[in-house]
């Protein structure tokens, strides 16, 4: 039997009712199904990988005030001619986040190498973030950190798990595996084009390791690494790949620019940086508060960024002893605790050497056109003025005693013996 025209669009309205109800129920059991499996979207996963740490007992939500370790460096003397633009630095570390704003679009895709299929940008730590901050990141507006490098980009290596960022010893197994994935990073960072690689970590000496680290320096990139830890490296070893010839090892200055008691002394330290009350960016946000070589390390590769950008024509080795050689030095030109003295970013950049053949480049000054004196008329008028007026009175002086001559002389005009 037919419907009417009232029937059939009851029958319509009926019909749209039951398939909204559907896609409801299909929705909804789409949903539980992914809580039960487990299976990851987009938010849930970037909470795993870079997690917030705002139960960590350091963290701020903000820095309000300048850091000792900015006020020490104070990196925005040198800004004026270079902020690291067209540099790379390669961090070798637990990863870097870029959802924290002070490196948005500042973290290129690089390589993890504890998940297979990752791009380096997941820091489950915090570690390798805070370093790439200290290293590059940007100052925002109200905020009172930045980065020694603010213009230069950042590569990521995850090379570390969160295990693994506790402390090892050297020489054991588990310390010699770990080397073995430092050394891939180290080749992968200079296969990528990497202009400087740090390492804020410390592991045990093996074959491809030095060769690793020999690669890089071949390839004409500045490795920077950290000198080690008193909890990290243990008495008698010393600290890989820091130890190694040609790597610059940095040891930690405290907030007075002296030796910090965590900071291992060695026979193989290069320099020291600020290494006492650091903080910088965490993953999601915010800032977290360290100490320890690992974030000394970081500020000497930010300083070496700008030398590099600065003066590109310089060789590593070049930009090695340039670092070093213009250090805040020590009483005594060298020491196993400070190396040869504090970094000094003003001096490292901007210092000149005989050695090097290549001319910085050349510091453009704009002059404005000096504008005109509304003054200009009045001040000519007041300086003619004051000229007529000397003239008048050494006239008027001279006329008074030519008057008194004459008046003894009886107005005759005077004569030559």
């Amino acid at each position: 039997m037919g419907l009417t025209p009232g029937g059939y669009a009851l029958a319509v309205r009926q019909n749209r009712s039951r398939v909204r109800g559907w896609m409801v129920r299909g929705a909804v059991g789409l949903v539980a199904a992914i809580a039960v499996v487990g299976i990851p979207v987009g938010p849930a996963q970037a909470a795993t990988c870079n997690p917030p740490l705002t139960n960590d007992p350091t963290f701020r939500r903000e820095i309000t005030e300048t850091p000792p370790a900015l006020r020490r460096l104070q990196p925005e003397r040198v800004w004026p001619v270079t902020r690291g633009g067209g540099v790379t630095v390669a961090v070798i570390d637990s990863g870097v986040s870029d959802e924290n704003r002070m490196l948005d679009g500042k973290v290129r895709r690089g390589f993890d190498l504890i998940e297979p299929g990752g791009d380096g940008r997941c820091d489950t730590v915090g570690h390798g973030t805070l370093i790439a901050g200290l290293i590059a990141g940007r100052n925002l507006p109200g905020s009172k950190f930045t980065g020694v490098a603010p213009d230069a980009r950042i590569l990521p290596v995850r090379a570390l798990s969160d295990e693994e960022q506790k402390p090892n010893g050297n020489g054991n197994q588990n310390s010699g595996d770990h080397s073995e994935t430092i050394a891939e990073a180290i080749r992968r960072a200079v296969d990528a084009d990497a202009d400087v690689i740090n390492l804020s970590l410390t592991t045990a000496p093996t074959d491809k390791l030095a060769a690793a680290v020999r690669y890089a320096l071949d390839h004409d990139v500045v490795v920077v690494a950290a000198a080690g830890n008193t909890n990290t490296v243990q008495e008698g070893f010393d600290g890989f790949p820091a130890a190694y010839e040609g790597v610059i090892a940095v040891a930690s200055a405290n907030q007075d620019g002296g030796h910090l008691d965590s900071s291992v002394v060695r026979p193989y330290i290069d320099l020291a940086a600020p290494g006492q009350a650091i903080f910088g960016p965490a993953p999601q946000g915010g800032f977290i508060g360290r100490d320890g070589t690992s974030f000394a390390s970081a500020y000497v590769a930010g300083v070496v960024a700008l030398v590099r950008s600065y003066r590109p024509g310089l060789k590593a080795d070049a930009v090695a002893r340039r670092v070093i050689r213009t250090a805040d030095r020590q009483p005594d030109g060298w020491n196993s605790q400070l190396g040869y003295g504090v970094l000094n970013p003003y001096w490292a950049v901007v210092s000149l050497s005989a050695e090097e053949q290549e001319p910085a480049p050349p510091v453009r000054v704009g002059l404005l056109a000096p504008k005109p004196d509304p003054l200009r008329t009045v001040k000519l008028i007041s300086v003619w003025a004051t000229v007529v007026a000397i003239a008048l009175s050494v006239l008027l002086v001279s006329s008074v005693s030519v008057m008194r001559r004459g008046q003894r002389r009886g107005w005759r005009p005077g004569g030559t013996a």
